[in-house]
C-alpha cells in the first residue's frame, strides 16, 4: 500500500469519533493508506471485555471480511497487535493506532493532547456546524475546543434552529466535485455530504460539463439504498415524537420508503443543480451495501427545419460517460456494459459505477400553455398567433452503482480527509 508520507516535517496524526460502521472503514481505509502515521480512535466508552474485544471487532467485518485480507488478498497474515491493553494502544499493520475510551463529548476528548490536526467525525450525533462547543450534549466544535484544526463530518449538515444558516467557517465538500475550494484560513467545519449525495453528484457533473445534456429542465433521483443501523432488525416502539414509523420496522424483510438530503446538499456542492427543480427519495432494501441511483432528467434540446428533434441517443449519453471515465486518471467516474448485480460492485474503488446497458433515453414534445407562463407581457399574449409552444426535449434514466460504505464513500472520504490535512498549513 505504499511507504509512510512525510509531510512537511510535521508528522500526521488522524483522530477518528466512532467505531461505527464508517469510522471502522476510514480506519482500515487509512491503514492501507500509510499517509498518517498514527491514528487515534475514540470510542468513548469500554468495549466487551477491553482490548481484545475492539481488535477483533476492527479485525472483522461481515461485509467486507477480514482487514487483512481485504487490503492484501487471501493468502495475507493477520495485521492486528496489541501492544498496552491499559493505554489502549495497537499495531495495525505497521501503523499504531490509540482506542480512546473515556469521552463522549468532542470537547472532551483531548486531540491536543494527542497531536491530532484532522478529525473525521464519524457517529453520525454532531451535525449540526452552528453549535458552540460547550454544548452539552456536545457538537462539532467541540472538536476545534479540544485542539483539533479541522473536523470533518461524515455526513450531511442539520442545522436544529431553522433560523440560522450554515456559518462562513463551515463547508460542505465532495471530493472530486468542489474539494479544492477548501480554504484552511476559512474552513474548520466540513461536512463530506453523504454517501448517495457523493454518488449522485459524480453522476451530474459529466452532464452539466457537456454541451448537449447541461441544459437540465428537470431531474429526480431515488436510490435503492442498502440497510443502515438507524434501521431496525425487527418491528420496535418509535421513540416519542419520531416521524418515520417505517425506520422502526424490520429490515430483514421489507422494502421501506424513506427520505434522502441528497438534493438540498446538492445544491452546496453543485450551485447549478439550485435552478433545477431537483427531487429525491430513498428506498431501503434488505441488502447490507451497495446501492443504486436511479437519476431522470428531461434535457433541452433543439429542432431541425422539419421539425424534428435534433437526437441525443442513448450511445451520445453513454459517449459522455465513457470520455467522463476515460479522461480521470483517479476513476472516480467508472463506466460499465457488463450487466452488473449489486454484490459484483461491493468494494469497488470509484465514486459511480454508471450501467450503460440499462440507460435510455426518449425523445418527445411539449405543449406549454403560455397563458401560465408567469411574466409574460399581457401585449405579446394578445397579439401572439398561437395559445401554446411546442418544445422539444428528451427524458433521459441513468443508472449508477455505489457501494455506500467502503468502495465509494469511505475512499472519497479519505481522499478529502488527506486533501485537507496536506493543504492545512499551506
Amino acid at each position: 500500500m505504499g511507504k509512510v508520507e512525510v509531510f512537511e516535517n510535521r508528522r500526521p496524526v488522524l483522530g477518528i469519533n466512532s467505531l461505527g460502521r464508517i469510522g471502522k472503514l476510514t480506519l482500515w481505509h487509512h491503514v492501507g493508506r500509510k499517509y498518517f502515521q498514527e491514528i487515534f480512535v475514540n470510542v468513548g466508552r469500554g468495549v466487551g471485555k477491553g482490548l481484545p474485544a475492539i481488535a477483533q471487532l476492527i479485525e472483522k467485518d461481515a461485509t467486507y471480511g477480514t482487514i487483512h485480507r481485504f487490503l492484501y488478498g487471501i493468502k495475507a497474515e493477520r495485521m492486528i497487535r496489541i501492544v498496552d491493553e491499559k493505554k489502549g494502544t495497537l499495531l495495525i499493520d505497521g501503523i499504531p493506532v490509540t482506542i480512546l475510551r473515556e469521552a463522549r463529548n468532542p470537547a472532551e476528548i483531548g486531540w491536543r493532547n494527542h497531536g491530532v490536526d484532522v478529525v473525521v467525525e464519524c457517529t453520525g450525533k454532531f451535525q449540526d456546524p452552528t453549535l458552540t462547543a460547550d454544548e452539552k450534549s456536545g457538537s462539532l466544535k467541540g472538536h476545534l475546543a479540544g485542539g483539533a484544526k479541522v473536523v470533518i463530518n461524515s455526513s450531511a449538515f442539520k442545522i436544529k434552529n431553522k433560523s440560522l444558516s450554515v456559518p462562513d467557517s463551515a463547508v460542505t465538500l465532495i471530493y472530486g466535485i468542489n474539494h479544492t475550494a477548501f480554504d484552511y484560513k476559512k474552513h474548520q467545519i466540513i461536512s463530506a455530504a453523504s454517501c448517495t449525495t457523493t454518488g449522485l453528484a459524480h453522476m451530474l457533473k459529466p452532464l452539466l460539463e457537456n454541451e448537449a445534456t447541461r441544459k437540465i429542465l428537470t431531474a429526480s433521483m431515488s436510490t435503492i439504498h442498502a440497510v443502515t443501523n438507524s434501521q431496525s432488525i425487527l418491528d420496535k416502539t418509535p421513540k416519542a415524537g419520531e416521524k418515520d414509523l417505517r425506520k422502526n420496522r424490520s429490515t430483514l424483510n421489507n422494502i421501506i420508503l424513506t427520505s434522502t438530503n441528497a438534493a438540498e446538499a446538492l445544491n452546496q456542492v453543485i450551485p447549478e443543480v439550485k435552478n433545477i427543480g431537483f427531487m429525491a427519495d430513498s428506498i431501503r432494501v434488505p441488502t447490507n451495501t451497495e446501492s443504486l441511483i436511479i437519476l431522470n432528467a428531461t434535457f433541452q434540446t433543439c429542432a431541425n427545419q422539419d421539425g424534428k428533434i435534433a437526437p441525443l441517443t442513448t450511445g451520445m449519453l453513454n459517449d459522455i460517460y465513457k470520455e467522463a471515465s476515460g479522461n480521470d486518471p483517479e476513476h472516480l467516474v467508472v463506466y460499465s456494459e457488463e450487466q452488473n448485480v449489486s454484490t459484483d460492485l461491493i468494494g469497488m474503488d470509484a465514486a459511480i459505477v454508471i450501467e450503460g446497458q440499462f440507460n435510455h433515453i426518449r425523445t418527445a414534445f411539449i405543449d406549454v400553455d403560455l397563458a401560465h407562463v408567469p411574466d409574460l407581457p399581457d401585449a405579446f399574449l394578445r397579439t401572439s398567433s398561437q395559445s401554446t409552444l411546442r418544445i422539444p426535449v428528451v427524458h433521459a434514466k441513468i443508472f449508477g452503482w455505489y457501494d455506500n460504505e467502503y468502495g465509494s464513500y469511505t475512499n472519497r472520504l479519505g481522499d478529502l480527509t488527506v486533501y485537507v490535512h496536506k493543504n492545512l498549513f499551506r
